[in-house]
């Protein structure tokens, strides 16, 4: 991964991984490329070969009781770990040391929007049937999970869960506006939404949209956000409306 600066005080992500050259992949495009690139936020790997035992620096090992595949291990993950603390403050509320898990919290905005208030994450990108439970738990790693499915490895869900972070952060966004407005944001989904032409394949923009009263338009935008998400996500409306009870 090539050099990028680095502005000081700027958030940092440091990802643990057996393949570092998946990095910045989808983070180096678009919002979070540039602001890679201007030094908003830093990211570093940390390749977890180099720490591996023996002459062929095996990472992992057979699970112990048996079974299928293997599992990385502690002393490995661990010697890993500690190089990623170097300067890193060891509270975590100030820098959350994270494993990627299909067993984890699931990850959502609230998630999101916490890890953006830090002065940085370091994530271990897991890959075979997992990692040596007594690392997890020696170095405190809150494990955090993408979703009810399961990967190859957790370099993507990590680059999914660092694109959510960073177009938080100060700066990177051109109108942070918009990070109120979407999805998520308060619960609900998003409405939808519509631009020119005024009429495709006979399809016309809502009315209220063009009317100019902008008035009638957020209430339009209310009603259509909890209409999607009673429909949708009936979890989220219950959680929504449970809320606004109390």
């Amino acid at each position: 991964m090539a050099e990028t600066p680095r502005l000081k005080g700027a958030w940092t992500a440091r990802i643990i991984t057996l393949f570092p050259e998946a990095f910045p992949g989808t983070l180096g495009l678009s919002l979070t490329g540039k602001a890679l690139v201007a030094g908003l936020w830093h990211l570093e790997t940390i390749p977890l070969r180099p720490f591996g035992i023996g002459k062929h620096r095996n990472v992992d090992d057979t699970p112990a009781g048996g079974g299928a595949g293997m599992v990385l291990r502690a002393d490995v993950v661990g010697a890993a770990f500690d190089q990623a603390a170097i300067g890193t403050p060891p509270d975590r509320a100030k820098w959350p040391v994270v494993y990627l898990s299909p067993r984890g919290k699931p990850f959502d905005q609230a998630m999101a929007r916490r890890w953006a208030t830090t002065q940085g994450i370091t994530m271990l990108a897991g890959r075979f049937e997992g990692v040596d439970q007594r690392v997890l738990d020696h170095y405190a790693v809150e494990e955090v999970s993408l979703g009810d499915f399961v990967l190859t490895g957790g370099e993507i869900a990590a680059q999914a869960l660092l694109d959510a972070v960073v177009r938080l952060l100060p700066g990177v966004l051109g109108n942070a506006a918009s990070t109120e407005e979407e999805s998520h944001s308060h619960g609900l989904l998003e409405h939808p939404q519509y631009t020119r032409p005024a009429v495709w394949e006979g399809r016309e923009i809502p009315p209220v949209l063009t009317s100019g009263n902008h008035a009638e338009v957020e209430k339009w935008r209310r009603a259509e956000a909890e209409r999607l998400t009673r429909e949708r996500r009936p979890d989220l409306w219950a959680a929504t409306k449970a809320k606004s009870e109390r």
